[in-house]
């Protein structure tokens, strides 16, 4: 406990740095998410395409993953962020194709019959139905990113990683348990935070 009051800003440091790459990639995997599951809901075969695509990326093991990035993009950030959205993109291409091929054909018939353009309907109906499992989706996505982020630590991506790997090297216990003590904790806030929005959705649906 001594060590972490005397260094707890290197720790909030280090977690901002986690939480930086982590939205950072999050963000740039739904971007590019988001318009291939809409496709991907209308289309099974570009649905089975980007499946297969993102799900072989998804199988990569991470470090494999970082170390053939670095011809490419060296070390830092930009390595881990990659390798990121790479293993967030399944997922979430999932749930968006699934969660608008659920919503009832008969709520999007009655839209197109108030004269609503097939883009209305989607940004205005389809999309808000289906949030309940996007959201879901952005959850498991979350989740994973922040563990492949303390790993990233081995490609100078900064993040926990770095206290925890640190601490290995330098046998040195407290900074150790630090890191992954802040990495666990913040894990399972987000988990727990996006869970209970996702409860939230689909009560408000149901109603």
């Amino acid at each position: 406990m001594s060590w972490v009051a005397r260094n707890w800003d290197q720790i909030a440091l280090a977690l901002m740095q986690h939480v930086g790459i982590s939205l950072a990639a999050l963000a740039i995997a739904f971007v590019i998410a988001l318009p291939i599951g809409v496709w991907a809901a209308r289309n099974a075969r570009v649905e089975a395409a980007a499946i297969a695509i993102a799900g072989f990326l998804y199988t990569i093991p991470t470090l494999a993953f970082l170390a053939l990035l670095i011809p490419l993009v060296g070390l830092g950030p930009a390595n881990a962020i990659i390798a990121m959205v790479a293993f967030s993109l399944v997922v979430l291409i999932r749930n968006i194709a699934t969660g608008i091929r659920q919503v009832p054909a008969e709520v999007v018939d009655s839209a197109r019959g108030m004269g609503m353009a097939a883009r209305q309907i989607l940004w205005r109906v389809e999309l808000p139905l289906a949030l309940p499992l996007i959201v879901a989706g952005l959850r498991i996505a979350a989740v994973t990113v922040i563990s492949v982020s303390v790993v990233a630590a081995y490609v100078n991506a900064g993040g926990l990683g770095t206290l925890i790997f640190n601490g290995i090297a330098t046998d040195h216990p407290p900074k150790i348990w630090s890191g992954a003590l802040a990495a666990c904790a913040l894990a399972i806030a987000v988990d727990a935070s996006l869970s209970a929005l996702e409860r939230r959705m689909r009560r408000e649906r149901s109603l």
